[in-house]
């Protein structure tokens, strides 16, 4: 959530569940309750609305969350963070 924040907080951005750090596919179990459950969890807790889908890859299912940036800014547990190049400030 802290990187939905951070991205809500910059210029918008990209955020792929089911990939590792290089960019390979390596997949996700459940992912019909996951893209049920985080959509709700984004809403529920910042009051945004994300743009989630699905993807496939090599047989492998991965989502793909799409993030624009937020007129004001948002906090997470009382901390705004806001993301800078690869990496996630607070």
């Amino acid at each position: 959530m802290k990187w939905i924040y951070a991205f809500a907080n910059a210029q918008g951005g990209v955020l792929e569940i089911g990939k590792n750090d290089k960019g390979k596919v390596i997949g996700l179990q459940n992912i019909e309750k996951l893209l049920e459950d985080i959509p709700n969890k984004i809403n529920n807790l910042m009051g945004i609305i994300a743009d989630i889908n699905s993807a496939k890859e090599n047989g492998m299912d991965f989502i793909i969350i799409k993030v624009s940036p937020y007129p004001n800014p948002i906090s997470y547990h009382g901390k705004f963070y806001y993301r800078s190049g690869s990496t996630t400030k607070n």
